[in-house]
């Protein structure tokens, strides 16, 4: 039996909601999309095998990183995302590449669309930032009819993103009790947990994206303190605690100069695929 939300528990996640939005809203995600992670979303797009006529939804899609490619496929893309500021980004650029789709606010674990609604659902490392696992898991097959496609990209946790969220929660205050951590879509039991018997001929396979836009761990640190929402929420938490700053330097630094090997690094990612049942 479905429980009622109290008020008390309405307005939790309402405020839940607005922390992550701001989070998303700092920094320049564009940034990351653009510089370093672009063949994620072309990747995805092929992996679900995208095409003309189909009806595509891209679940957290930031700036439009799958959804502009998938548009270009010939499909028709709704780009939707908690964060109005990178929907905008993404409609400018997608204006500036002359490619039509259409981009709307909507909340992975309250999709604002009917059953059965796409015949595709996309997310590039998005989905798995929602609060709640279970919830999103269910919207996100709840709106592509049956047969249709799921395609997803999520980091590992044992992956270099996965260990930067891993170094960020020492900096920053624990989350609400039945919040679970977003590197956890980036195992293949959860993820089979998740989604149960929604989907079939289930597909996950661990991936690494070549990254060598860092010459140093100083500029690795600099550009993800900057741009990078989490991390940027971090470093404003510590602005005025000189101590705590400093060790979330070195902590980052760290990370980088573990992970570095001649300007490269290899991240880690789980492609998961499968359809609606």
């Amino acid at each position: 039996m479905d429980t009622i939300a109290t008020d008390t528990e309405v307005d939790a996640d309402r405020a839940l909601k607005a922390k992550h939005r701001a989070v998303w809203a700092l920094g320049d995600y564009s940034a990351i999309a653009r510089e370093v992670i672009p063949a994620l979303g072309r990747e995805l797009v092929a992996a679900a095998e995208v095409g003309p006529d189909d009806r595509v939804l891209d679940v957290a899609a930031g700036t439009g990183n799958a959804a502009i490619p998938a548009a270009r496929a010939g499909a028709f893309v709704v780009a939707s995302d908690l964060t109005p500021e990178l929907l905008e980004i993404g409609r400018q650029e997608a204006e500036a590449q002359g490619v039509e789709l259409a981009f709307e606010q909507a909340d992975a674990e309250a999709l604002p669309y009917p059953d059965d609604s796409f015949d595709v659902a996309l997310s590039c490392v998005g989905i798995m930032f929602a609060p709640h696992h279970d919830t999103a898991a269910r919207e996100l097959t709840r709106v592509v009819r049956p047969g249709g496609r799921i395609a997803l990209i999520n980091w590992t946790p044992e992956g270099f993103i996965g260990r930067l969220f891993a170094t960020l929660t020492r900096f920053v205050p624990a989350p609400p009790p039945g919040v679970q951590p977003p590197p956890l879509w980036g195992e293949e039991e959860h993820v089979r947990e998740l989604l149960g018997d929604r989907v079939t001929d289930l597909r996950m396979e661990r991936r690494s994206l070549p990254v060598d836009r860092f010459a140093s761990p100083e500029e690795f640190r600099d550009f993800f303190r900057d741009l990078y929402g989490p991390t940027a929420a971090a470093y404003r938490g510590v602005a005025d605690d000189e101590e705590r700053r400093a060790a979330l330097d070195a902590a980052m630094i760290a990370l980088a100069q573990k992970h570095l090997d001649g300007g490269a690094m290899g991240w880690e990612y789980l492609l998961v695929t499968g359809r609606v049942a």
